[in-house]
């Protein structure tokens, strides 16, 4: 079942994958200056009391798992792997819609 799309709809999905781009490098910028802010705030404040590595790690790893997504490192989270389980799911129900006539 070969899915074939228009060149508007090659146009919707390439203007959703830099919105996509574009909402990560956001992420990644405001992780990065929001971090050297916190940073400078922990050493100035409480050099003895460091603190500043918590937002760093855990908003670092959603950054991560940010990145991963959109730029399709995990199979799990692309595209692609939604187009197949679609494909899969539909011919189980017209496998059962046959079965049954």
């Amino acid at each position: 079942m070969e899915i074939k799309y228009s060149e508007e709809d090659k146009y919707d999905q390439a203007k959703k994958k830099v919105e996509a781009i574009k909402g990560f490098y956001s992420n990644l910028t405001s992780y990065i200056g929001v971090n050297i802010v916190l940073i400078f705030v922990n050493l100035y404040t409480s050099p003895n009391h460091l603190w500043f590595y918590w937002p760093l790690i855990w908003w670092g790893i959603g950054v991560v798992f940010h990145g991963l997504k959109v730029f399709e490192v995990f199979p799990v989270l692309g595209k692609g792997w939604e187009e197949k389980k679609i494909r899969e799911i539909m011919d189980k129900e017209k496998e059962k819609q046959n079965k049954w006539q």
